[in-house]
């Protein structure tokens, strides 16, 4: 049976959705509004549990590919919630110090997606590590909603000062050769632009629809960046204007790119939000671009 896309669904049903997992409506709001736009048998909860993620189905590199090195492990985030667990993997048979990359998760913590998408990275000739904002939560509880509501819990700068120390780990590791990019996904793309405003030795940083950080923090980014956007994603896109005037009044080095036919999650596999094309072409573009400013 061929996997639903956006165009399975009403597309107020994909704004619900995405106020849903913002945390801008709770659950009964999603489930009242959805059953208006639902069509034969369908209602407001099957609707949701449509797009809730396939995790096993969408999996690309498995945690036992002989062709990675993967383990969890703690480290200290002083600034932050004091410590802080990640996900990291590099190639199996990694010749010499590889450049490393941050992979920041959405804002339901390192799931199996996450995770997968770290391994993807490793496969490409880097070390990478995930960092988990739900590790002083227990972890990613198994459950997207669960953890969505664990997530709403967090001090949302604290987590960011997690996620600078996860790169600055990396950055020291004796596998890494000092050279470190970030990227990340919805609340991930917004840690990713708070790490390069904190982090002037940062080589690179590819945001994918992610908030803007303070203007008056644009002009301390160092890192040139790829800044990736859905073409339909209303709330993350109204940032981006003023986002650019600050990031050309500063003159920092950024190239953006707005995918089209995509809605908020589009680089996500396990939902039908994935674009699978745009997806492939916002990720080469990332890999492209970590290997022209990481390596060397």
């Amino acid at each position: 049976m061929s996997r639903l896309t956006t165009k399975d669904f009403h597309p107020e049903v994909l704004k619900l959705f995405d106020h849903y997992v913002h945390g801008r409506i709770n659950r009964r709001a999603f489930l009242d509004g959805a059953t208006k736009f639902a069509v034969g048998a369908a209602t407001g909860a099957s609707l949701l549990a449509a797009l809730r993620p396939d995790y096993a189905a969408a999996t690309q590199v498995q945690p036992a590919d002989p062709r990675i090195s993967a383990s969890f492990v703690e480290i200290d985030a002083p600034d932050g919630n004091g410590r802080v667990r990640g996900y990291l993997v590099k190639p199996a048979k990694a010749q010499g110090k590889l450049p490393g990359v941050v992979v920041i998760h959405e804002n339901r913590g390192l799931n199996p997606h996450i995770q997968d998408v770290a391994r993807r990275m490793a496969l490409e000739d880097f070390v990478a590590f995930a960092p988990d904002a739900l590790f002083t939560q227990g972890g990613y509880p198994g459950d997207d909603e669960k953890a969505l509501e664990l997530f709403r819990k967090l001090d949302r700068n604290r987590v960011y000062q997690d996620c600078l120390a996860a790169a600055r780990h990396l950055k020291s590791l004796p596998d890494c050769t000092g050279k470190v990019g970030s990227t990340g996904f919805c609340f991930g793309g917004a840690a990713t632009n708070f790490i390069a405003t904190r982090m002037p030795e940062l080589g690179a940083a590819a945001p994918f629809y992610g908030g803007a950080p303070p203007a008056a923090d644009v002009p301390n980014i160092k890192a040139p960046l790829l800044v990736h956007y859905a073409s339909n994603d209303e709330g993350t896109n109204a940032q981006w204007a003023g986002y650019e005037v600050a990031l050309k009044a500063a003159s920092i080095r950024y190239e953006v790119h707005f995918y089209p036919d995509t809605v908020h999650g589009f680089h996500n596999d396990t939902t039908p939000r994935h674009n699978a094309a745009q997806a492939k072409v916002a990720w080469d573009r990332t890999i492209a671009f970590f290997n022209r400013h990481l390596r060397g």
